[in-house]
């Protein structure tokens, strides 16, 4: 996972690197008629990881606001494997950003509204303040997940609003089981090289160039070649053979969650259409 920020910072310090995030220009994206401007408006930084604020296709302004992050963010700690969590009360809070990658204002959650690391690695948080709020308040409009799935060789944009850095890169291809330690992930997306995110980005949203919607939460990347390991996840093909790709980096695709959402931004695992695990 790219969740382990002490280590991370041990070796900004070593090296003599600053030690806080700080903020920087967004990657320069690709021009073109198909492509729609990427940058920080409706990321949030956590304390340990990036999300951003999200809205389904048919949200609605008053609707209580969603962050979406990783099922390994949570402030509780990692989720067992097979562990699903629903309705956990939260306080947490989230420093949303503009477009800029500056810092406007903190909001706070009421509760997390689902979690898991099983098949996919998600959290999200319903808020105490609703779009319209956020709107209002800040000028900041919520990212839009994509109803459908990813798109080989798609331009995507990885964008981490806990270092405040967007990298860009391509859609590499799709996973058919990825797996990391005692956790198993189903269909994740595979990036091309460009995008060597590093420990902070986990919960980072992946953005399709084309469309400016979300299609994936960014979550690990294989650091040091070993199989299968904690921040070492393998390829595991429908045959059972086992890749391992050092240096690579992935994401779980959030298209699954849009069937899940009913009226009032509420999590219903028996809507239709819903694959998310259950408790």
């Amino acid at each position: 996972m790219k969740k382990p920020l002490a280590g991370a910072l041990l070796a900004l310090f070593l090296t003599g690197a600053a030690a806080v995030p700080a903020a920087a220009a967004p990657a320069p994206a690709p021009t073109g008629p198909a492509v729609k401007a990427v940058n920080f408006a409706g990321t949030v930084a956590l304390s340990n990881c990036s999300g951003s604020v999200v809205r389904m296709p048919d949200s609605q302004s008053g609707d209580p606001a969603l962050v979406l992050s990783n099922g390994h963010c949570l402030e509780s700690g990692f989720p067992a494997a097979g562990e699903v969590i629903t309705d956990q009360p939260s306080t947490r809070s989230f420093s949303l950003l503009n477009s800029a990658g500056n810092s406007v204002g903190r909001l706070r959650a009421s509760k997390v509204a689902y979690a898991t690391m099983t098949d996919t690695d998600i959290s999200l948080y319903r808020l105490t303040s609703t779009y319209a709020q956020i709107q209002s308040k800040y000028g900041i409009a919520a990212l839009e997940l994509n109803a459908g799935h990813p798109t080989q060789s798609s331009a995507i944009s990885v964008v981490s609003g806990y270092w405040k850095k967007i990298y860009s890169c391509n859609v590499d291809g799709f996973v058919y089981r990825l797996k990391e330690g005692d956790w198993t992930w189903k269909d994740s997306v595979r990036y091309t090289s460009a995008c060597n995110t590093i420990g902070g980005t986990s919960g980072s949203p992946v953005i399709d160039q084309a469309t400016g919607k979300v299609v994936a939460v960014n979550n690990t990347g294989n650091e040091d070649g070993q199989r299968c390991t904690e921040n070492n996840p393998c390829e595991v093909d429908e045959n059972g053979k086992v890749t391992v790709r050092q240096g690579i980096n992935y994401a779980e695709e959030t298209y699954g969650i849009v069937p899940c959402v009913g009226p009032g931004n509420t999590i219903d695992l028996s809507r239709a259409g819903c694959t998310l695990p259950k408790p």
